[in-house]
């Protein structure tokens, strides 16, 4: 659904409206510029150069891919070494769809993506995390090439007291746990409100047993951890919180880099899991007493990747609306709006520069060039020295 599904729905909407996406399109002359008409063109960028992380190995070069081509571009792709089979698929596969003059996969970790970067593109698109993000910008400034910067964060989930917990249970369970929580916009964690959170961790509990039965390492539904260096990076921070705040799973086996769905409760604000983005199955509940409360916690950190409110006040819901920044929001929903062709997807400040998707996709990989088009039929003098003050007086008056 995640990996094959949304590039191939992406393609489909690209092949569906490219035709009135490279339009020049026709804006208007201010009246002192008359006469004459005003188009912008669309040109493409010329290389670009796709980085792309290991967690959805397939979407996040071909959805990319895919922006780039329909905008016009030839691209050099980047697959993550860390997913090292999917980049040898990629790497076999696409010179037989594409030219090799138009496409082409760079494999290699590394030494040859910092060999890639000294290269010089007209636009680099990079997703994955906020260190390398700064190594890609600044390697790129050294040739003032402008960067896509697709990175994540700590996405918090709002639950408030007026709620269906049943439903925003199965919903932030769905979320979390889709690719054993290796997911960039993955509730991160839960600002439950105080009086709803035991509640809530029941109905949790249960829907993970709903999902994937009463042992998940033997669900077929259930992912693994994709490396061991990420397996101990997350044992760990299990392991440094009080084994009575550890209310659902909790138990792993390096040698299937199998971690359990795990829920934590009464977790401190400045825990090791709250310090960084988890990127795995760990969802650590927090309380809060009320909304204004959540919108403080959320905003004294970055401005995360994606926010999640599960209300059924609108007030409430307009006000973290109004009140809170991050690139994409769901409403009584996770995920569920990277899916949409229509909505811009990409982060803000710490989270990530530039979007994609949909239109916003070709609008990346695209110049837009002006042009202003004057017929030489009437020349008007007023735009000819001597500049009398007859003629400043009418300019002025057109200026306004």
């Amino acid at each position: 659904m995640a990996d094959l599904g949304l590039p191939s729905a992406e393609a489909g909407y690209a092949l569906k409206h490219l035709k009135s996406w490279m339009k020049p399109q026709r804006v208007s002359t201010p009246l002192s510029s008359q006469p004459a008409t005003s188009k912008r063109y669309p040109d493409p960028l010329g290389v670009v150069c796709i980085i792309a992380p290991w967690n959805y190995p397939v979407q996040l070069v071909l959805q990319v891919l895919t922006g780039a081509l329909a905008a016009g571009n030839t691209a050099a792709l980047k697959p993550s070494e860390v997913s090292s089979a999917t980049s040898a698929a990629l790497a076999d596969a696409i010179p037989d769809y594409f030219d090799s003059d138009a496409v082409a996969v760079v494999e290699g970790g590394v030494p040859e993506t910092t060999t890639l970067l000294e290269q010089r593109f007209d636009h680099i698109f990079y997703t994955g995390n906020g260190t390398v993000g700064r190594i890609v910008m600044a390697a790129a400034a050294k040739n003032l090439t402008p960067v896509t910067l697709e990175l994540g964060g700590k996405s918090p989930v709002i639950v408030d007291r007026d709620v269906d917990l049943d439903v925003a249970a199965r919903r932030i369970v769905w979320g979390k746990f889709m690719n054993a929580g290796q997911t960039c916009i993955a509730p991160d964690y839960v600002l439950a409100h105080r009086s709803v959170e035991g509640e809530l961790i029941d109905a949790m509990r249960s829907t993970i047993e709903d999902f994937y039965g009463s042992d998940p390492a033997d669900s077929a539904d259930y992912a693994r951890i994709i490396d061991e260096r990420h397996f101990d990076r997350l044992t760990g921070l299990i392991e440094k919180e009080d084994d009575a705040n550890v209310v659902v799973g909790g138990d792993s086996d390096r040698s299937t880099r199998y971690i359990a769905p795990t829920i934590v409760r009464d977790v401190d604000a400045d825990s090791a899991l709250m310090a960084a983005e988890i990127f795995g199955p760990v969802l650590p509940i927090l309380t809060v007493d009320d909304t204004h409360e959540a919108i403080e916690f959320v905003n004294e950190r970055d401005k995360p990747l994606a926010l999640y409110i599960f209300s059924k006040d609108n007030d409430r819901v307009e006000q973290v609306l109004r009140q809170t920044s991050s690139g994409g929001v769901c409403v009584n929903a996770t995920v569920m709006h990277v899916s949409s062709a229509n909505l811009p997807f990409g982060g803000v400040g710490e989270s990530g520069m530039g979007a994609y998707h949909g239109k916003a996709s070709f609008d990346t990989f695209t110049h837009y060039k002006s042009v202003m088009n004057r017929p030489t039929m009437i020349d008007p003098s007023m735009m000819y020295p001597p500049y009398t003050k007859t003629k400043q007086k009418i300019v002025r008056k057109l200026l306004k």
